[in-house]
């Protein structure tokens, strides 16, 4: 029986050099549009990837797009799930043309109240001086959703914006839309772009291809849990958000 780990990336199989926490050893695995290198694979990293890598199959599962993922210098060779959900790559990186077309379509629906945000959190900077700004997330001509990081990287600088500005528009009756925060990223996604739906997607195509399969998801955030609770067994890594909310918790 094929096994198969959807496995989000940022956090999760790498992570930038001030979350290493002085972890020796380190490898160059994401790199910036300059060259620069952005994150960093540790030791124990790179032997979990190399363990799992030898019997199953790896999909990147990630908010990451097109260009963030070519710039992800790890062995992948089958599916990738990107942009939250809103891509699907097929095996060889062509994009799947029907799930694309089904999102475009979703995502012209969001788009208004996204731009209608994007106004507030704007404003918001204007009036208060705040350096964030409302940035849209664009793939393949297809806008998906919204992210705001603090511009010196203090991610508790966010939480007046989430709290006085996000949270009371999406309940003042734009239930279509979610917050995913953590760390020094907040992003505003309509609901129908999801990591799990196109998980979803992918294993139905899985199952067609191969009949009886196996799957793993794994993921930091609170927001992956979703697409991990669509596969068979769910793997966190210690000292995450979702690790936090879970087994922390214990």
């Amino acid at each position: 029986m094929k096994k198969f780990l959807f496995a989000d990336l940022d956090d999760t199989l790498f992570q930038t050099f001030e979350k290493c926490r002085g972890a020796d050893a380190l490898e160059a695995a994401a790199y910036y549009k300059d060259g620069s290198v952005c994150s960093y694979t540790t030791r124990a990293q790179r032997a979990f990837l190399s363990f799992v890598q030898d019997g199953m199959t790896v999909i990147p599962t990630t908010a990451r797009d097109l260009d963030g993922l070519r710039r992800v210098h790890l062995p992948f060779s089958s599916y990738a799930v990107i942009d939250y959900g809103g891509v699907v790559l097929e095996p060889g990186g062509a994009v799947d043309r029907p799930w694309l077309e089904d999102m475009r379509t979703a995502m012209s629906a969001a788009l208004p109240g996204l731009q209608e945000l994007a106004r507030h959190i704007d404003d918001h900077g204007a009036r208060t001086g705040y350096g964030g700004r409302a940035r849209m997330i664009e793939d393949y001509g297809t806008p998906f959703f919204l992210v705001v990081k603090d511009p010196d990287k203090i991610a508790s600088r966010l939480a007046p914006l989430e709290e006085e500005v996000v949270r009371p528009w999406i309940e003042s009756g734009r239930r279509d839309y979610f917050i995913h925060r953590n760390g020094n990223n907040l992003a505003i996604l309509p609901t129908a772009l999801n990591k799990a739906h196109a998980v979803a997607h992918v294993t139905a195509r899985l199952r067609a291809e191969h009949g009886e399969i196996v799957t793993f998801g794994m993921g930091d955030s609170r927001s992956d849990a979703r697409f991990m609770a669509a596969c068979d067994y769910a793997i966190v890594p210690r000292g995450t958000q979702l690790a936090g909310l879970t087994v922390g918790a214990l």
